[in-house]
């Protein structure tokens, strides 16, 4: 078997054993947001920052529900980084962005955060502090799903198939599962560009 192939059968895999159920209730979630006019905070490190800058766009463009990612401010991220410490660097933006009940915590992660280990302790504090004030939290994670998964009103666990491909199964499907979320009929409110050209750009056969 080539590598690609067993990548690609790792991927089945997760599909097969995901929990559909949290996604539809992130979606009701999602949903819950909108209606009452509150903000997304997509928070995630490494890779999982990547994806958060990219979901932040699709829930503003496509849903329509106002949307950030502390991550794509770098002069912010840096300077609270090198002047008050790596662990409070969400935690603080939030206080600052006056995070409300209606809003909501949205997480990838390939750990979920960990205390105890000093794994992505920035994630768990900006988690407790959503919690004092009543935020709702969801989130993506790989691996057991740490603290995200313990506080979770909703939360989808990538499962491993493989414990060598955990970071990148796990940072791949966060893709999966906000393009679905984004596509779904609860939320997606704008067309995109490729769908909405189909019939009338592309000649018939």
């Amino acid at each position: 078997m080539s590598y690609a192939e067993q990548h690609m059968r790792e991927s089945v895999q997760i599909i097969e054993k995901m929990d559909l159920g949290q996604i539809e209730k992130m979606a009701d979630l999602l949903a819950q947001v909108k209606t009452d006019g509150g903000r997304i905070f997509f928070l995630g490190v490494g890779g999982s920052a990547g994806n958060c800058s990219h979901a932040v766009n699709d829930f503003r463009k496509i849903v329509g529900i106002e949307s950030y990612a502390p991550t794509d401010n770098v002069s912010e991220l840096t300077a609270r980084t090198n002047d008050e410490g790596w662990a409070t660097i969400f935690v603080e933006w939030l206080k600052i962005s006056k995070l409300l009940a209606k809003d909501m915590l949205f997480i990838f992660s390939v750990g979920g955060g960990n205390l105890e280990k000093n794994i992505s302790p920035n994630l768990v504090t900006a988690l407790q502090h959503a919690k004092s004030v009543g935020a709702k939290v969801v989130g993506v994670v790989g691996r057991d799903g740490g603290y995200t998964a313990q506080v979770a009103d909703a939360c989808v666990i990538v499962p491993t198939v493989n414990p060598e491909n955990v970071t990148p199964h796990s940072e791949a499907f966060q893709a999966v599962v906000w393009h679905l979320l984004v596509s779904h009929p609860k939320l997606k409110a704008n067309q995109t560009k490729w769908e909405s050209a189909v019939g009338t750009a592309m000649p018939a056969r």
